[in-house]
């Protein structure tokens, strides 16, 4: 199934995106694989709407087992959400021969997440990666109705493949 330019984990994660990602059915198995491969983020069951170089849209669904005691969407599935939306992000911009791991993970909750969520991620990548770097990249959860409940923030360490 992985494309045979596509040695490395990144690398694999945009092709098999470029090969599923152009239709409904596609980014569904996309989605399935996706949290096959990763299962800790399989556990939300994210659906990987978009994924383009600095930009990724993931959504999830409202399960009561995603729930906390206060009937609203757990603290910790939220950052699962948008460390998923902001890593892709960072993956689909990454320069070739370039690794990346996340070092910090921040999240401000602005409102109580119910209904079914999407994060948008957002990263700005050089073109070249010489030296290793840090950067950040954001993804904000919004509700349906369209107010933010929710701001991750995550540092990457980059740096070029050995």
């Amino acid at each position: 199934m992985a494309n045979d330019t596509a040695n490395t984990p990144e690398e694999r994660v945009v092709a098999l995106w470029r090969r599923f990602g152009n239709s409904a059915f596609g980014r569904r198995l996309y989605s399935f694989l996706f949290s096959r491969m990763v299962p800790y983020t399989g556990t939300i069951r994210p659906m990987i709407e978009e994924i383009t170089p600095g930009r990724a849209s993931v959504t999830i669904e409202d399960r009561k087992i995603l729930r906390n005691h206060l009937h609203s969407i757990h603290a910790i599935a939220l950052a699962n959400l948008g460390e998923l939306a902001s890593g892709l992000a960072v993956i689909a911009a990454l320069p070739k021969a370039t690794k990346g791991i996340v070092t910090s993970l921040e999240i401000d909750y602005t409102k109580k997440a119910r209904g079914k969520l999407t994060a948008i991620g957002e990263a700005q990548v050089p073109d070249r990666i010489n030296d290793t770097i840090t950067l950040q990249a954001r993804a904000t959860i919004w509700d349906s109705v369209g107010d933010s409940v929710a701001t991750v923030t995550a540092q990457w360490l980059l740096s070029p493949r050995d």
